[in-house]
């Protein structure tokens, strides 16, 4: 093995020659001089044959054994002798360690792209101090390029929307859905934007979308023979709301049926009958002063966007409040109140109050509900039992399942019920045939979904718009209108899962970014990032 010397070690291959080596505790500074053949102009390529001068640059180096390394590389300046060319004199550059213009290796930019595509501005600055990189946030974001676009859109396209402000302004993301990678980032969602960018881009014979009608619009309008694909977790999204829906809808259905099935448990004189107003909580109090400062500004002619401005609300809560009667916003808020740990027991103390008289003590009472599972502290037991002294505790609510819950329950597989589950969900279709006939048309449509059936999805849609409740059948109704892509998305092996976690990474670069990234920026850290 040969012994390499230090000029091997620093500039492996280059045309320079080691003058220096300075060493101090955190720089090895390194003093050199270019010394290769005279260099072609880069105008009109032509050879140099004379020195105009010579000076002496800095340039920036990848570290060396933990320390910042400093080049200073001392070249010449040439004149150029061809009459023909514009330029006079230029100055020539050592491959691998000086470029026009720079400051610093191409190999040092080349690890602040990586650090700035990886990380950003922020925390890539930060990691460069601990690497002994001289580099600030808004360098490593200079070297950010984004690649070109190709000419040709990929044979399998999906589409789908981000937010920059949930709520407010929206971009689309464009992937390659067969070779999992974003192809382009457009700066809204509107169905001009897209229409143009397929028009730009031939090639497309599959688009993979959900169902918003500004990506159906510009399909038809650019590239109406390509096929398209509505995605299945969107459809099963949109099943789930219309069951969700249905369930709200016949809440007073299960409660009738509870009420009807319940046993009857002695209750004390104190709690024959209920209060007559609702408890003065948080909630409800809350919901009573927001109704009143909503319906105010209302009839003193806001408009929704100023009357959100004003009580810091959204424009979605300040419609509802100003279209809800307030007897109505206070029972939702009632039945929204949490339960407690005690909330299982109350049955039993109410009974064991009234066996008694109310001659019982709360320690007996904490002992024997302990026995029984309860988890919770003796003082949560005591201030039941005062309030059932004084008359003024609630009656114990009705266990009736959330819409929500029931709506799991349905849009789960079967074989994924525990027994307790599969029995209560079975009293919630005996207690309402609308939610019976909602829960066979959910789970039809699922199976529909996830073995790929669409060649029965007029029969189903068929059999929801003429039995089926009001949410199931204007979910029939949408799949209808959009009845090609719905039966491509049940039958093709595509679908938009590629797409869904390209937008999870775009909020993963905003979050990095703090939400303050511009457009341009944004789209660069995309498309650069593999």
């Amino acid at each position: 093995m040969g012994v390499c010397s230090l000029d091997d070690v620093l500039f492996p291959g280059m045309d320079v020659r080691l003058d220096e080596v300075v060493f101090t505790a955190e720089v090895l500074s390194v003093s050199a001089v270019a010394c290769g053949p005279p260099p072609r102009c880069p105008g009109c390529r032509a050879r140099a044959r004379r020195v105009h001068s010579s000076y002496e640059r800095g340039l920036a180096e990848r570290p060396l054994t933990g320390k910042k390394l400093q080049v200073r590389l001392r070249v010449r300046r040439f004149f150029c002798d061809r009459a023909s060319c514009r330029r006079r004199t230029f100055v020539e550059q050592v491959d691998g360690l000086s470029e026009r213009y720079q400051r610093s290796s191409p190999g040092t930019r080349q690890w602040l792209r990586a650090v700035a595509v990886e990380l950003g501005g922020r925390a890539g600055e930060r990691l460069c101090r601990h690497l002994n990189l001289a580099a600030g946030r808004s360098k490593l974001l200079s070297l950010l390029e984004p690649p070109a676009v190709p000419d040709r859109a990929p044979r399998v396209l999906g589409v789908d929307e981000f937010a920059f402000r949930k709520g407010c302004t929206y971009g689309t993301v464009l992937v390659d859905v067969e070779a999992g990678r974003v192809v382009d980032v457009l700066p809204d969602r509107t169905s001009e934007t897209f229409a143009d960018w397929l028009r730009d881009h031939p090639g497309v014979e599959i688009i993979c979308r959900d169902r918003a009608t500004a990506y159906t619009r510009a399909i038809r309008e650019a590239a109406s023979h390509a096929v398209e694909v509505a995605d299945r977790w969107h459809l099963l999204q949109n099943l789930s709301a219309a069951v969700e829906k249905t369930c709200h809808q016949h809440r007073n259905c299960l409660r009738k049926h509870t009420e009807n099935e319940a046993p009857v448990v002695p209750e004390p004189a104190l709690l024959e009958s209920p209060p007559p107003d609702l408890p003065r909580t948080q909630i409800i109090e809350r919901t009573r002063h927001r109704h009143a400062d909503v319906r105010r500004l209302v009839e003193a002619g806001w408009t929704i966007s100023a009357i959100g401005r004003r009580l810091n609300l959204d424009r979605k809560t300040v419609r509802r409040f100003g279209d809800t009667d307030i007897d109505q916003l206070l029972a939702s808020a009632h039945e929204r109140r949490p339960a407690g740990v005690l909330e299982p027991f109350k049955p039993y103390l109410n009974t064991r109050f009234t066996e008694t008289e109310g001659q019982v003590s709360g320690s007996r009472l904490f002992l024997e509900i302990r026995e029984r599972g309860y988890r919770g502290s003796r003082q949560v037991v005591r201030r039941h039992l005062a309030a059932l002294r004084a008359g003024t505790v609630e009656p114990v609510r009705t266990d009736i399942p959330s819409p929500r819950k029931i709506t799991s329950w349905i849009m789960r597989p079967r074989e994924a019920l525990t027994e307790s589950q599969e029995r209560r969900l079975l009293e919630v279709r005996l207690a309402c045939p609308d939610i019976a006939r909602a829960c066979d048309l959910a789970r039809a449509f699922a199976d529909l979904v996830r073995y790929q059936r669409g060649y029965l999805l007029l029969a189903w849609i068929h059999q929801a718009e003429t039995d089926a409740p009001k949410p199931m059948s204007g979910f029939a109704g949408f799949l209808r209108r959009d009845l090609d892509a719905v039966t491509a998305g049940l039958t093709l092996t595509w679908s938009s899962g590629v797409v869904e976690g390209h937008v999870n990474r775009v909020k993963t670069f905003k979050r990095a970014m703090y939400g303050r990234a511009s457009f341009e920026l944004l789209r660069t850290r995309i498309l650069t990032q593999p």
